[in-house]
């Protein structure tokens, strides 16, 4: 089993992309096998411990589209987002947790901190959830993501983007990343994709698939995410 090919991921601080100067670590990864050594077992017991048996999703959680309906249908373009989750070797990983959150179709997230002056859709909230079947495939239905400025620097605004994150058995296998679209022309001049040497990035963006679309009623995505090894997708180190 390959580890992870760092040199294919993000440095967790980047200078341009300016908080992560605060919020990059700056201590080293703690090794999980020197807990043991040390008979610290309840820390790394907490680390590993099975999460399997914890994994609950609903009916409507893969369905943003859906999932939030107050006053009717959220606003925007309805899209569909699927894919494989895979280990190094190309085999599926299956019983995955998927989690996913974004911004509405004006570029707005749910949440008080964002002050964006956007409309909150009340039909939207942007947070799904799926468990990947026995193939490793993950699909979710949701509404395509809107730009939005973000003070990083002057007339900074960030793509539209789809934030990821696989959770194995255990929180120590949690991969965090985001999902871009194709041709958007804000993607050269954001800093966090930016951050991520170059040969990688093309793993951060999705791809039409006309397999995936749903005639008359959305466009569809494929989004492979690879868990580890030379072809990983890259992390979101500063999230």
């Amino acid at each position: 089993m390959q580890s992870r090919d760092w040199s294919q991921q993000p440095p967790f601080i980047y200078p341009d992309y300016k908080s992560s100067l605060r919020r990059g670590p700056t201590k080293p990864l703690i090794e999980l096998q020197p807990l043991y050594q040390n008979h610290q077992e309840s820390i790394a017991g907490e680390l590993l411990g099975s999460l399997l048996n914890r994994y609950q999703t609903g009916e409507l959680d893969h369905d943003l589209t859906r999932n939030a309906r107050d006053q009717g249908e959220p606003i925007g373009e309805r899209i569909v987002v699927s894919g494989q989750v895979l280990d190094d070797r190309g085999k599926p990983v299956a019983g995955a947790l998927v989690e996913i959150w974004q911004a509405n179709s004006c570029g707005r997230y749910i949440h008080k901190v964002d002050q964006h002056d956007a409309p909150v859709d009340p039909n939207f909230l942007g947070a799904g959830r799926v468990v990947t079947d026995n193939d490793g495939y993950y699909r979710f239905y949701t509404i395509k993501p809107g730009a939005y400025p973000w003070g990083n620097h002057p007339n900074a605004w960030r793509p539209q983007h789809i934030h990821f994150s696989v959770t194995g058995s255990n929180i120590a296998t949690r991969l965090v990343t985001q999902m871009y679209f194709p041709g958007d022309p804000l993607l050269d001049l954001d800093p966090i994709f930016e951050s991520v040497p170059k040969q990688a990035r093309p793993r951060l963006v999705s791809f039409f698939d006309l397999s995936i679309t749903e005639p008359d009623f959305a466009l569809g995505y494929r989004f492979d995410i690879v868990l580890r090894g030379a072809s990983a997708t890259p992390t979101d180190n500063h999230s």
